[in-house]
């Protein structure tokens, strides 16, 4: 089912959602200040090509105040707008029953798109 549901979120727009993440990394990674957050728009990218079956998880022994620094300012240099995104598509998608799964991934995708360093992606 998980296999089914991924294919579905590819075709319905995690392709190009993805391709968006990786076209914006590479944007981020011309300076040298950028490239921790072009890294972390790599790891939205890598769970918006195959989210069904995922878990965004914390780091053990990362999340320390060079995260917390990070996080801070990803949060305002973009990341509330990358989080308000996938909420508003989250609550839109769980307005149908047929929904609810797609919403549910967007939700755990706004999730590590509020705070992306200091965590990981497991399957």
């Amino acid at each position: 089912m998980k296999i089914l549901g991924n294919i579905i979120w590819l075709l319905f727009g995690g392709l190009a959602t993805a391709i968006e993440y990786v076209v914006s990394s590479l944007a981020m990674m011309v300076t040298i200040i950028g490239i921790p957050f072009g890294l972390q728009s790599i790891k939205l990218a890598v769970l918006c090509l195959w989210p069904f079956g995922s878990k965004v998880v914390e780091k053990p022994g990362k999340v320390g105040c060079l995260s917390t620094l990070m996080n801070v300012i990803w949060f305002f240099v973009g990341g509330v707008w990358i989080w308000l995104t996938h909420i508003f598509f989250g609550l839109l998608l769980y307005i149908t029953i047929i929904g609810i799964p797609f919403g549910k991934q967007h939700f755990k995708m706004a999730g590590l798109a509020l705070t992306p360093f200091g965590r990981e992606i497991v399957s």
